[in-house]
């Protein structure tokens, strides 16, 4: 996705700046008895990814998902499947959810002793490299890592549980990663989780955000579809 982008305005002939935002609803608000069809009913309504949340019980209190649940979820879908593991020690569980089906794997800046290392191990992987910053952690623990980096997700709340309150004071940093991702030509997909609904889609897209994990914004709402464009309008 990378950076905004101009298109044609079909209503005025001019040139409109516009920003492309991707939805990636998150897992662990679906109903896990009914996974494949939440699943398929996300992408249906429209999502552009799937998120997984994966924690270990260690890094955060809460145990959710493995690979099992990861390959059960590319069964159902064709959509990237962008899997954040909130674990210690990531790599040593890399080649699992990479052969389980994730594109893309996410490492939290706070759980890995080697970055740089576990980043080009995803890459060699054939998967796209995140990282993860919690919300008490400046941005320059990516700085010297950039150029090994396809994404960047910032969490806008405490990790461990869905459902929790957004946490405003992480919107500076939002912006200051923009600038790192823009001013270094990276192209860098700039990712929020934690507490996205309508009401702070604007403002984290505002400061920087191209991507939206939503968990109760979208599998909480009886019309999922009309729940993502919600999202979107509220982005622009």
């Amino acid at each position: 996705m990378g950076k905004p982008r101009w298109r044609d305005s079909l209503q005025s002939g001019k040139r409109t700046y516009v920003t492309v935002v991707r939805v990636a609803p998150s897992i662990l608000s679906a109903d896990l008895g009914r996974l494949a069809d939440e699943v398929r009913a996300a992408e249906a309504a429209g999502a552009d990814w799937i998120h997984v949340d994966v924690m270990d019980g260690r890094f955060v209190p809460n145990i959710t998902f493995g690979p099992g649940i990861v390959r059960a979820v590319r069964a159902a879908t064709r959509l990237p499947i962008d899997v954040h593991l909130m674990i210690v020690e990531p790599e040593r569980h890399l080649a699992a959810f990479a052969d389980a089906g994730a594109d893309g794997l996410s490492v939290h800046v706070e759980a890995c002793t080697h970055l740089q290392r576990t980043l080009h191990s995803i890459r060699e992987l054939g998967k796209r490299a995140g990282a993860v910053l919690n919300p008490h952690t400046s941005e320059e623990s990516i700085r010297y890592v950039l150029a090994d980096l396809d994404l960047v997700l910032l969490m806008t709340v405490n990790p461990g549980f869905g459902g929790q309150a957004f946490l405003p004071h992480v919107v500076p940093k939002i912006a200051r990663v923009r600038t790192l991702i823009d001013d270094g030509g990276h192209p860098i997909d700039l990712e929020v989780d934690g507490g996205i609904a309508e009401e702070t889609t604007g403002i984290v897209v505002d400061a920087g955000a191209r991507v939206l994990v939503a968990g109760n914004a979208v599998f909480a709402q009886p019309d999922r579809a009309a729940a993502i464009r919600a999202l979107r309008a509220a982005a622009k």
